[in-house]
Parts: C-alpha cells; sequence; structure tokens
C-alpha cells in the first residue's frame, strides 16, 4: 500500500539527523520543486552530499532514490495546478535535450508499468469485457483522448459498446440508468482525478456492475469500488499528462480481446472491408 511521504517525513523528523532533518524540511518546504532535482542537486540546494540524501530514501524505507521520488511525484501530480505543473517541469528539463528527455521518460513509464502489472487482473478484466452486455466506457478531460481511442477500436469488434458523454454529471447517471450485474464500466481517470468519474464508478459499483478502472494507483478513488484496478504509471510532461504507458495497456486489451475472439473477430473485419471497399472508405493509392 502506497503511504503519505509527506506524514511519513513528519512522523519520522524526530529520529533524523542534523543532515537528514535539512533534506526533510527542504521536501516538506518546497516538495513540488524537490520532486524533479536529481540526488546531487538536491544534496547541494540543502549543503549536504549526494549520498546523504541516497541514504536519506532508503531511511524512509524506499529502495531507492528515485523510487521516493516516484512517491512524491505521484502525490504531488493530485494537487497541483497547471501553472504549478508547468514550473515544476522546466526546473525537471532545463537545459536538456527536451526531446530525448520526455520520450526517455515515456519509455521508463511503460516499463515501469509493464513490470508491475498484475496479469491476472489483466486477464480477468478482459474477459469482463468479452462475456459482458453492455460496456460502457468513461473517462474526462485529459483522459477523453484514451476513451475516444478505446471505444472506437472496440467498437469494431462489438456492438454493445458505449461511449458515455459527459457533459454534466446529470447525465452520465442518465447514460448510465440501465446499467448492472451483467454489464462493465471501463472508467479512466488520472490526477487531478475527474469527480464525475468518481461517482460514476460508486454508481455502478452500487447497481453490480464490473467496473475496470484504469488509474494511477490502488489508492486512486476510481480504485476503490473497482472489480479489477489498471495502473499504469502517469507523469507530468508539462501541464499535459503524460499517458504513454494507459494507452499501452489500452493497446495490450484490445490486442487480448482480438486473440481470444479470433474467428469472430476476422469474420467481422471481413464484413467491413467490403463496405469499406464497396464506399471508397480509404484511398487506394
Amino acid at each position: 500500500m502506497e503511504i503519505n511521504v509527506v506524514k511519513m517525513i513528519t512522523d519520522k523528523m524526530p529520529t533524523f539527523s542534523k543532515n537528514q532533518k535539512k533534506i526533510a524540511n527542504a521536501i516538506l518546504d518546497g516538495y513540488n520543486d524537490s520532486a524533479y532535482v536529481t540526488a546531487a542537486k538536491l544534496g547541494t540546494l540543502v549543503g549536504v552530499s549526494e549520498s546523504t540524501v541516497v541514504r536519506f530514501a532508503y531511511e524512509l524505507g524506499y529502495e531507492s532514490y528515485p523510487a521516493f521520488q516516484r512517491a512524491v511525484q505521484k502525490q504531488i501530480c493530485v494537487k497541483m495546478t497547471p501553472n504549478q505543473r508547468i514550473e515544476a517541469s522546466q526546473a525537471r528539463f532545463s537545459g536538456s535535450d527536451i526531446l530525448k528527455s520526455v520520450m526517455t521518460s515515456d519509455i521508463e513509464k511503460i516499463k515501469y508499468t509493464m513490470e508491475n502489472m498484475d496479469r491476472n487482473v489483466f486477464s480477468e478484466a478482459v474477459d469482463a469485457i468479452i462475456s459482458a452486455r453492455r460496456i460502457y466506457i468513461l473517462g474526462v478531460r485529459s483522459s477523453a483522448s484514451l476513451v475516444s481511442f478505446f471505444n472506437f477500436n472496440l467498437s469494431l469488434i462489438f456492438d454493445n459498446v458505449k461511449l458515455v458523454q459527459p457533459t454534466s454529471s446529470s447525465e452520465v447517471f442518465e447514460q448510465m440508468l440501465d446499467i448492472d450485474k451483467d454489464d462493465v464500466l471501463f472508467a479512466v481517470s488520472f490526477p487531478r482525478y475527474s469527480t464525475k468519474i468518481v461517482n460514476a464508478v460508486n454508481y455502478a459499483s452500487a447497481q453490480g456492475a464490473k467496473v475496470i478502472s484504469l488509474t494511477d494507483s490502488p489508492l486512486s478513488p476510481i480504485a476503490q469500488n473497482a472489480n479489477y484496478v489498471l495502473t499504469a504509471q502517469s507523469d507530468m510532461a508539462s501541464f499535459a499528462d503524460s499517458l504513454t504507458a494507459p494507452l499501452s495497456i489500452i493497446n495490450a486489451i484490445l490486442v487480448a480481446v482480438s486473440a481470444k475472439m479470433q474467428d469472430e473477430v476476422k469474420k467481422r473485419f471481413d464484413k467491413l472491408e467490403a463496405i469499406w471497399d464497396s464506399y471508397d472508405v480509404y484511398t487506394k493509392q
């Protein structure tokens, strides 16, 4: 279970050495900034060695300084405003090859997500989608692009897919009015979490529907009432979220569904190809 890093540092403060207290105070006083600097840079800022900073992370129970950094970053992303995100990203990428830094960061997120994904939960979520009477898909704001992609591709396979259009909170519930135990809700939300998504997940769960949550943490508010929680590491590149890892999970779901329904999918795409060809949907060049 993930821990509130700030609370842990505060609780352990009396046990820290003089140099550790310097690090702790720096983090508590400005952890929005300290979360995105290297151990060496943080050491320089507070007047201690890099090794002291690394040992500080170990003292808190983390396997490495980067692991400690990720915990702090995950905590602050929930509350940071767009302007605060821009400031943090400038501190993070200042003086670097931005293209390389951002793409390397995305690669690391996919690798971390892959290594930490529970394969059984993933497989069960895929089976739930295949066996559902209706598949409701919901995501807003930055997650809207993810669910739009998922809806488009899943609708090529199934006729029972419904993308919930969250114009208002009341309309979300109106579109999900008949959801029940035979249905699935696939909900997506990353920091800053959407109240609409949280409420929709709670409603679907109360109606007995199976809920698949794609989010950043088991402690996410949309994970609490989910049957299957798929976690993907999401971070900010600037004011925008990095959603590379979540998109990769969605791609994996689509591939897994098509693999388990190979014959049905082939027949369906044979029909679609004939229609696309007849009506010149795609160019033939």
